[in-house]
């Protein structure tokens, strides 16, 4: 018997179990092989999706920021509100063919980890696949994320690159 007062049980002998001993009540219950041993998929199913009371982790979301493309200033901007929050460097290459080249992605610290940088890669090559351009990426960010999603992101062709990377060499203040 539990002693109040005390906090402990007397001893471990008169300690009552706080689990079942599953093997000795199943050996009782009579074998159905016409049912599954639970009748609902899951024992104890939620009566409605769970949804996170905080869906982000930092408050704001990516459908509350808007992406513009300045093609004259070469950048790839993601807007919340009036503020730009982050963007992409970019230019476009003329030859040996016509492609989109991504040198930087800059997401203001304020706006980390809200999947801006991912929104603003996603954009540039929908922006490429509209105009029918490749993309030759020199920006370490969208080289990872083409590699991540192979479905949008089709693989650069290695000429392009070397030229982009050349036109790079030979315009050292642009970037």
């Amino acid at each position: 018997m539990w002693t109040p007062g005390t906090g402990s049980w007397p001893s471990a002998r008169i300690r009552p179990s706080r689990c079942r001993d599953r093997t000795r009540s199943a050996a009782r219950r009579p074998s159905r092989p016409d049912r599954h041993p639970h009748p609902h998929p899951h024992p104890h199913p939620h009566p409605y999706p769970y949804r996170h009371p905080h869906p982000h982790p930092r408050g704001e979301t990516m459908s509350e920021t808007a992406i513009r493309d300045d093609r004259a200033a070469g950048r790839l901007e993601a807007y919340a509100g009036d503020e730009v929050v982050g963007h992409i460097e970019y230019f476009v290459l003329e030859s040996p063919a016509r492609a989109l080249v991504p040198v930087h992605t800059i997401v203001e610290p304020a706006h980390e980890g809200k999947g801006i940088a991912g929104s603003l890669a996603r954009e540039l090559y929908a922006m490429s696949a509209r105009e029918g351009v490749p993309v030759a990426p020199l920006c370490p960010y969208v080289v990872k994320w083409a590699a991540r999603h192979p479905d949008e992101a089709p693989a650069a062709d290695p000429e392009l690159l070397s030229a982009a990377t050349a036109w790079l060499t030979a315009h050292p203040g642009r970037f």
